[in-house]
Order: C-alpha cells, then structure tokens, then sequence
C-alpha cells in the first residue's frame, strides 16, 4: 500500500489551464474521491497520476517514489475505466490474466489470483465467459477485478458506475465500498455524481475549474463548505440561495430579502465577521431539508425570527416526503417537508427555517461568511 502527493501539480492544454497548482495528499489505504462538473479537471489530475498525461508543471510521488518520469507500468498502480476496456475476444478469465501474463507471472500464481478475485467479486461462474454475454454490472465486476488480481499500492477509478442503470449503480456502489473496506488499497476515484461522493469517500475533493475547492470528509464539507459552489454542488437537492442584506435590530442580526425577514440565531449574530457584513449585501443559504411546515411538530419551533409566508408552486409526493416548491416575494425556495404536510398548489404555506443550520456567504466572492 502507498499514500499519494500531488504537490503544485498543473496541465495546460494549450492555452486552457486545465488543472491548477493542486496540492494534495491521499493517506494510506484511503478512499478519497475527487468530484465536480464536467471539465473542472478531475479527470485530467487523475490521469496524471496514471501516467497518461504528463503534468505541465508539478510532481507526483506514490509512496517516497516521485513518478512523474516513470511510465503507467513501473508506477505500481491499476486503473478502472469508465467504459470498461474489456477485451471482446478474450474470456473473463483471460481479461483478468492478461497483465499478470505480461508480467510472465507463473500460471498457479495467476490461477490462484484470478480465481480469488473472482470469487471476492462474485463473478466466478463466469470465468469461461466472453465480454459479450455479461450484463453491465458483471463487466464492470470483471473490470475491478482485473485491477484487483495485479495487486497494486493504488487504485485509480474514473467514473466507472456512470454506464450502469441507477439500481444497478447503488448496488454496485456498495460492492466497490465493500471491496475496499476488505483490501484496504489506497483509492482515488473521480465521479461527477455528488451522491457517490457522499457515499463512497473517507474525503471528498470538490473541484471547479481546475482547482481544489474545498477537501474534507463528506459530512464537514455538507455541514460547513468553504463556498457558495460547494454548498450548491454538494447536497441534494441542492441548498436554496437568497439576495439579501443583514440588518442590526439592537443586539438581534435580521437577514432581509424582500418579504423574507428572519433573525440569525445569537451564536451567528455575535459572530465578528458576521457584524462586518452589517448594512451590506450578503447570499443567504438555507438547504431543503432545513425548511419545515409550520403547521407540523418538527425540529423546529415556529417564532417571529425563523418563519416565513410562502406561496406554494409545486407538490411533488415522493413517499415519506414531499418536495414543494415554494415563493416569498420574488425569491423561490425548494422544501423537503414531511408527507403530511398541508401545502397545495396555488395556497399559502408557512414554514419555520432551521436558523442554526443557515449559511451566510459574501456576494462577490462567494465565501463562506458563517
């Protein structure tokens, strides 16, 4: 096993910049997950760590090795793509042996590790099978399991769920966990998909535009993001933002937007920076499952500083909630309330705002304030 350093590592394509200066450092034997929207260069900082792009500035070491001049094979790694790269002629076993035969491996130490892999996996009734007449989920077993069989100090996974359906991607979500809770081998593993980030990571590394936003455990970042784009990327759905302004009432802070006027909790009110931002505007953030039907017991006890009169938009019955959408003034709120909430379309609905769970963020950079 091996941590991995990535230290002033950067790509330039031309004259687009495709990773920045990331400085990073995977534990041994970690999960970490590096996610963000298409383009913000996960990919291409992965990639880097293969050997399959070489940084344009940087360096790249996989335990005390610095590897930025060894090639993919001498880097002790295996790589899982996203589309599989399975070999159609070959059976499943041939697909998993190949590289051990490349590495003239003996034939008992390669049939005892194929056979291992396999049957770790779940695809051991399938060995004298070709590409072709597996489901998707059984290509993708044989996929990490080809990976698995080399042994390697890391794993590297770009996107490999993302041609599964989605039951078929929860289930083999959990398989992946599953796998690496046993073996233990250090993993960095890119997915747009905020909800595999969540899940699947011991640390979650957003990315946007090529430069680490925020690295954290899943919950921290979810609870306190560094930024107005981490806590709109991260969090589903995503947190509701508000153009406001904060107002001095004495001692009490409001956040005022319109018909929306409600009362930082003290703890925030009394925070410094918080009273530097007084009489200027700010982004108010709430996120869905902190806002509640007045009309209900809940988390949250209605008062005159945390509820609000909204207009209801929208109903969508998902079960056990109800996802309604909302107004106040001109400004629109996503909800997640209890399924035996009051809310009908084209009515009125009073919800209570989870205060302490509010995010202030400034309106040009985009900072987390509090």
């Amino acid at each position: 096993m091996a941590q991995v350093r990535l230290t002033g590592l950067s790509k330039r394509f031309g004259q687009t910049e495709a990773v920045r200066s990331v400085d990073l450092e995977v534990q041994d034997h970690e999960f970490l997950v590096l996610v963000g929207p298409s383009g913000c260069g996960k990919t291409t900082a992965l990639r880097m760590i293969a050997g399959l792009e070489e940084p344009t500035s940087g360096d790249i070491y996989i335990g005390d090795r610095r590897v930025n001049e060894l090639s993919p094979k001498d880097r002790d790694i295996a790589m899982v793509f996203q589309n599989y790269a399975l070999y159609p002629h070959m059976t499943v076993y041939d697909n998993m042996a190949f590289s051990l035969r490349l590495s003239k491996l003996p034939r008992e130490e390669i049939g005892r590790r194929v056979q291992e892999a396999a049957e770790m996996l779940g695809i051991a009734e399938l060995l004298e099978r070709k590409p072709g007449q597996l489901s998707g989920g059984q290509r993708q077993r044989v996929a990490v399991g080809r990976a698995v069989v080399r042994e390697p100090a890391v794993f590297l996974m770009d996107e490999p769920l993302s041609n599964l359906d989605a039951k078929l991607r929860i289930q083999t979500r959990a398989e992946l966990i599953k796998l690496h809770r046993r073996l233990g081998i250090t993993t960095v593993y890119v997915t747009h998909d905020q909800v595999e980030a969540m899940t699947m990571g011991d640390r979650i590394v957003v990315m946007r535009h090529g430069e680490v936003q925020q690295c954290d455990t899943p919950q921290e970042i979810f609870d306190h993001p560094a930024n107005r784009f981490v806590a709109g990327f991260i969090g589903s759905p995503p947190m509701n933002f508000i153009d406001a302004q904060l107002k001095a009432d004495g001692e009490a802070v409001i956040v005022a937007a319109e018909e929306l006027q409600v009362t930082l909790p003290p703890e925030m009110a009394e925070n410094e920076a918080v009273r530097e931002y007084l009489g200027r505007p700010i982004v108010f953030g709430i996120r869905p499952t902190d806002i509640h039907d007045a009309s209900l017991p809940g988390p949250v006890s209605p008062e005159p500083g945390n509820t609000v009169q909204t207009q209801v938009e929208v109903v969508e019955p998902m079960g056990a909630e109800s996802m309604v959408y909302l107004t106040a003034g001109s400004h629109s709120l996503v909800a997640s309330l209890d399924s035996a909430t009051c809310a009908n379309e084209g009515q009125p609905l009073k919800v209570s705002l989870n205060m302490p769970r509010t995010h202030l963020f400034d309106a040009e950079t985009g900072k987390t304030i509090v």
